[in-house]
């Protein structure tokens, strides 16, 4: 059964964007991402809750960021290989509905996440306003509060301001862009401000902050921050590069739509940004059970049943510092 308004995903015959072969190609595609999404994501909330050293304030928010992204996996993901796999949508138009505002509740969750650890980063790096350290209690405000905030602007649809549609090749569902009702078009600009724009003028203020901060104490004093803190900060500026390649299309190709009401897109095209930004859902726990010697302690353990392959890097580290210690005049 296919929602309404499907008229822009079938030809005037009523067939299909793509062959069948083409929706078992994505079908394909989106569960080479969903599946490790899932696992890595679970791996990471797993081991925060079996180790209470990981339970510090920038891991509360790399967790909240694991919860969001497993959610988009179960939704978004899951569904669209089952979709795919079937070459059409298939739960109806509560169904569609029901997935539009799930995603997009996980989705944007995860993107305030992204600034919110942008943010301590700076915070923490850059003092800009003194010896403030992040603690517990503002991990946990800034996680209520992106929660709050998406599910503040994902719930108009259902109540009459917007509405989620097809979109793509019509085996997911997503706020509706293309529907030029100057109700639903006042709903996707605000939408596209306070959940687009604003996460993203944040994150971006934040990573321009913190390389130039890193840049001037290369010029100053390579010793100037702990290496540890250099590492969060490279972790997080990876991260903030991940969420421009893997989210930026899609806003830019929403918006283009919007502005733009009688351009015709491919469906195929409109999907490919889709399922780029569905794909954050993966980068995001390598990033940090790669990057964060606190995670990757655990977590590879865990996914490898107790076997470790890699080098125990402190003891490296620990033996770098010794040698530096030795050559360095007194």
């Amino acid at each position: 059964m296919i929602p309404t308004n499907s008229s822009y995903y079938y030809g005037p015959q009523g067939e299909a964007p793509l062959s069948r072969t083409g929706y078992v190609f994505l079908a394909i595609v989106m569960a080479l991402f969903t599946g490790p999404a899932i696992l890595l994501n679970s791996t990471v909330i797993i081991v925060t809750l079996m180790h209470k050293k990981l339970r510090q304030p920038l891991n509360y928010a790399l967790v909240n960021m694991a919860v969001a992204d497993l959610g988009t996996a179960m939704t978004g993901g899951v569904l669209s290989v089952i979709n795919n796999a079937e070459g059409s949508f298939s739960l109806g138009r509560t169904g569609c509905v029901m997935e539009g505002f799930a995603v997009s509740l996980f989705g944007i969750t995860s993107l305030c996440t992204v600034a919110l650890i942008a943010l301590e980063r700076m915070f923490v790096v850059c003092k800009p306003l003194g010896q403030i350290s992040f603690q517990k209690k503002h991990a946990v405000g800034g996680i209520t509060l992106s929660w709050f905030w998406s599910l503040t602007w994902n719930l108009p649809p259902l109540f009459g301001w917007g509405r989620y549609e097809l979109e793509g090749v019509g085996t997911s569902c997503a706020p509706d862009w293309h529907n030029t009702d100057p109700h639903n078009v006042s709903y996707i600009l605000a939408y596209f401000a306070v959940c687009f724009a604003v996460p993203f003028a944040i994150i971006v203020a934040s990573y321009a902050k913190l390389m130039w901060t890193l840049h001037q104490q290369e010029e100053l004093c390579q010793n100037m921050f702990p290496l540890k803190e250099m590492k969060v900060a490279s972790m997080v500026v990876l991260m903030v590069l991940t969420f421009l390649i893997s989210w930026m299309p899609y806003a830019s190709l929403a918006m283009f739509v919007v502005s733009n009401p009688d351009v015709k897109i491919n469906p195929l095209v409109g999907t490919v940004p889709v399922y780029l930004a569905k794909s954050s859902t993966v980068y995001n726990p390598i990033i940090y059970i790669y990057l964060n010697k606190q995670f990757r302690k655990y977590a590879v353990p865990f996914l490898l049943c107790g076997r470790e392959p890699w080098v125990d890097e402190e003891e490296s580290e620990a033996v770098t510092v010794v040698e530096a210690a030795r050559v360095s005049p007194s």
